[in-house]
């Protein structure tokens, strides 16, 4: 008895030893086991307002015109309402889109906010499918954004 115990105490041993072996070291780069964050794409989609920018998702993007010289203006509460277009590495840019407007600025937490020409990209938290357009002309402060980089004000 005591010899089929020490088999197999000895057999779990080996076989919890080898799968963590095999299991990889999550240390190692590209490994972290999150998914890598993916660089968002520009596009544009017909609304109700004409064309207007959108994301890879078909989600409305605007702009705040409390937004100054290319910087976000919008504070923690604002962002809790008005979430920022984030990427971690340059925007992706449909064929519609004049790719040299499209860059990045930096947000006071240190997170790298796609812009458009001079407007800092948001959505609305209040949209909820793609094409809605729930967040235009709020407080006449924010406003669907156009390829030329224009707000749309109507």
């Amino acid at each position: 008895m005591r010899n089929r115990v020490f088999v197999l105490a000895s057999i779990v041993s080996l076989s919890l030893f080898g799968m963590t072996a095999c299991s990889g070291d999550d240390s190692e780069a590209g490994k972290s086991g999150a998914p890598e964050p993916q660089a968002v794409t520009v596009k544009t989609a017909e609304s109700e307002l004409g064309k207007i920018l959108v994301d890879q998702s078909g989600r409305t993007l605007y702009g705040f015109t409390v937004d100054k010289d290319g910087e976000s203006n919008c504070d923690a509460n604002c962002i809790a309402v008005w979430p920022a277009l984030t990427s971690p590495s340059d925007a992706k840019s449909a064929k519609d889109i004049d790719k040299a407007l499209l860059t990045r600025t930096k947000r006071t937490e240190g997170v790298l906010q796609v812009k458009y020409k001079d407007w800092p990209l948001y959505y609305y938290v209040g949209d909820v499918v793609p094409g809605d357009l729930n967040g235009q002309g709020i407080d006449d402060e924010w406003f669907a954004v156009a390829p030329d980089g224009s707000l749309i004000k109507s």
